[in-house]
């Protein structure tokens, strides 16, 4: 059996990317990183979408609040929403996809 280990990527922008698996294999990649002193502390969940206009759209018709417009980084757009019974989340819309 093969043991996989993370590997943590040097940080930008306060942000580390993690890598869990092998590029042929799945793997539940993501990050660490410091989140805005505004936005609420503890684990923040981001959901990869082909495309973040079309998810924030349906979100907030489901009822949910952008709390973070879509912001654009070298690789990728980032927003963050509330979802109607307060819980967090971002939405991520790699560039390279």
């Amino acid at each position: 059996m093969e043991a996989n280990r993370w590997k943590v990527a040097a940080p930008h922008w306060d942000y580390w990317a993690v890598t869990t698996c092998k590029n042929d294999r799945p793997g539940i990649d993501g990050g660490i990183g410091k989140g805005p002193n505004d936005y609420p502390h503890g684990t923040r969940i981001q959901i990869e979408v082909d495309s973040i206009d079309e998810a924030i759209a349906k979100a907030v018709e489901s009822g949910a609040m952008v709390v973070r417009e879509k912001m654009e980084f070298d690789e990728f757009y980032l927003a963050y929403l509330v979802d109607p019974v307060g819980l967090g989340f971002g939405l991520i819309e790699n560039k390279n996809r």
